[in-house]
């Protein structure tokens, strides 16, 4: 490992499982002190995992501004500073259709997943200025929101306003040293989609597993994605190597955003080959200038 983390301080929230436990696994082995902060108990067996001296676990729910503010000030105290604030924590929210929208329900996921960062921003960001030497600050979008179709509307809302966050926290925050960008998650293999499939905590690892190949085949790069690519993503927007990057959003998605879900050269085809048949046309049936999709 190049270290690329050295003697820097961050905080994780939702670092107990899945990504946010990615995260800290990679950044404790590239020399950074992390707070992880989640709702789940299983944040003190990473304590446990790397010693006091290297991970610290605080009970944190990030829908509560009071828990957000503790957590800030709990890893000044404990390790003096911070360097990091990576807006990790989240779940699917509200999955219910726009026109069966539950407004108490569009309010809880937005509160989870887009007001929680605008507060990590807030004291993160401050105790950031306060220091004076800058810092960093990752949120953890999603494909979603970037593009229709992977999720419910409470959830794409919620996650494309991560975006434009990181826009205007660029804006505010930048002339202080503070960059702040995003990275979003395409098909990655978490327990959150066990948890909203309603599978047994008991069999989380095998339905994980279970989703590898048909993930990876609609996935262009024909792999699913894994906590660990995401959290390299985190780890360059937190280190200085990213150092004259703010504002930006980087797709982990294997190329999902980049190419249309639809086989278009299929599509038009398809319709050329019932023309012809219909009408007696006597002319090739397939355009050789649209590339065929191959799932």
């Amino acid at each position: 490992m190049s270290r690329r983390l050295e003697g820097k301080i961050a905080i994780v929230t939702g670092g107990a499982r899945g990504i946010g436990e990615g995260i800290v696994d990679l950044f404790v082995s590239e020399g950074a002190k992390v707070v992880v902060g989640d709702i789940s108990e299983d944040g003190a067996a990473l304590e446990h995992r790397y010693g006091a001296e290297h991970v610290a676990f605080k009970r944190a729910d990030v829908t509560r501004e009071d828990d957000i503010e503790s957590l800030v000030a709990f890893c000044a105290a404990r390790f003096g500073r911070l360097d990091v604030m990576v807006n990790n924590a989240g779940a699917l929210g509200d999955q219910t259709a726009l026109l069966e929208l539950d407004a108490e329900g569009f309010n809880k996921t937005v509160t989870l997943l887009l007001r929680s960062a605008a507060l990590g921003h807030k004291y993160a960001g401050r105790q950031m200025i306060a220091q004076g030497q800058g810092g960093s600050i990752v949120t953890v979008s999603s494909i979603a929101g970037i593009q229709a179709g992977w999720s419910a509307a409470s959830y794409d809302a919620a996650k494309a306003g991560l975006v434009q966050l990181a826009r205007s926290a660029t804006y505010e925050l930048a002339p202080n040293g503070i960059r702040s960008n995003v990275v979003a998650p395409g098909l990655i293999l978490t327990p959150i989609i066990a948890t909203v499939c309603k599978i047994r905590p008991d069999q989380y690892d095998e339905f994980i597993e279970s989703l590898e190949q048909p993930y990876g085949s609609v996935t262009p790069l024909r792999r699913a994605g894994h906590p660990r690519d995401i959290a390299e993503a985190v780890l360059y927007f937190a280190s200085d190597y990213a150092r004259h990057v703010t504002g930006q959003t980087l797709a982990v998605d294997g190329g999902l955003t980049s190419v249309t879900g639809i086989d278009i050269a299929g599509v038009v085809n398809r319709a050329l080959e019932a023309f012809n048949q219909r009408t007696g046309r006597d002319e090739a049936s397939e355009v050789g200038w649209l590339p065929t999709r191959h799932n």
